[in-house]
């Protein structure tokens, strides 16, 4: 079962996977994505795609100051001797021109496979070259991404009323995604292509993103993952220590200590 942050004491995971933060877009939840960074610790960290929204940036600019803050809370614990391995996907495609290189301790890699504590191996990927849109019809994909950012921004717009009202994040548009047969049916088929390659590969299984959609599932002997999102479920995959795989939910946020650390952060920025 998904998990909530309510009891605030740090974890430590052999192992967890961000993905699709869409950072330089409205509808990122740079400040939940923040708050579970601060609250959660690993041997590895893995950025499997779409973790900087390209695609918008060419667009028209937005950075919010969390969004830097996601950034160097990253680059802080690779320095800190976190693993972290970066994936690229379609949206921030551009990374992988540097596939096989490192930029401040952050391995770019294509695809990765890892390894468990019990000795399962899984391989990492985007997903996007199993998705039919992207990979033969761009222009459709960009056409779905617009009225996907409108009703990302509907979806601020009702959390902000329901925050007004004292209620915890819920995302809309997750909600209606997935009440939508066609859409439904598209998660479907783009889980068992995925499951089928890494059947091809001849791994036990795969963790992904791409599709805003957590999940973890057998799909006929193959074990697929998916790590959601921060723009919709606020979602990551993790590894306990003994191997064992869950989705946590971070869709809640102690707000008051956030602001406190957002002080904190900018006073050690204004003294480096």
């Amino acid at each position: 079962m998904p998990t909530e942050p309510a009891e605030r004491a740090k974890k430590q995971y052999r192992t967890i996977w961000i993905s699709d933060v869409h950072l330089g877009t409205s509808g990122c939840k740079a400040e939940f994505l923040l708050d579970f960074l601060r609250w959660n610790e690993s041997e590895t960290l893995y950025l499997v795609g779409d973790i900087i929204d390209g695609w918008k940036l060419s667009k028209s600019w937005y950075w919010h100051q969390t969004h830097n803050d996601v950034v160097q809370k990253i680059l802080r614990k690779a320095r800190k001797g976190t693993k972290v391995i970066y994936v690229p996907g379609n949206h921030d495609e551009f990374a992988r021109e540097y596939t096989g290189l490192s930029f401040g301790e952050v391995a770019v890699e294509k695809q990765f496979i890892h390894e468990t504590a019990d000795g399962r191996r899984l391989l990492v990927l985007h997903g996007d070259e199993f998705d039919a849109v992207i990979k033969f019809a761009k222009w459709l994909a960009l056409l779905g991404d617009h009225a996907y950012q409108t009703a990302l921004y509907l979806n601020t717009l009702f959390n902000k009323i329901r925050a007004w009202l004292g209620l915890s994040y819920w995302s809309l548009s997750a909600y209606l995604k997935h009440k939508v047969k066609n859409a439904v049916e598209y998660i479907g088929k783009f889980e068992e292509a995925v499951a089928d390659e890494a059947r091809r590969r001849g791994v036990d299984g795969v963790v992904c993103g791409h599709i805003h959609h957590p999940e973890i599932r057998d799909i006929d002997g193959i074990l697929y993952c998916n790590d959601g999102d921060w723009v919709e479920s606020c979602s990551a995959l993790v590894e306990q220590m003994d191997g064992s795989l869950e989705i946590v939910h971070w869709t809640v946020i102690n707000h008051d200590h956030f602001m406190k650390k957002q002080e904190v952060a900018r006073e050690e920025v204004a003294l480096s």
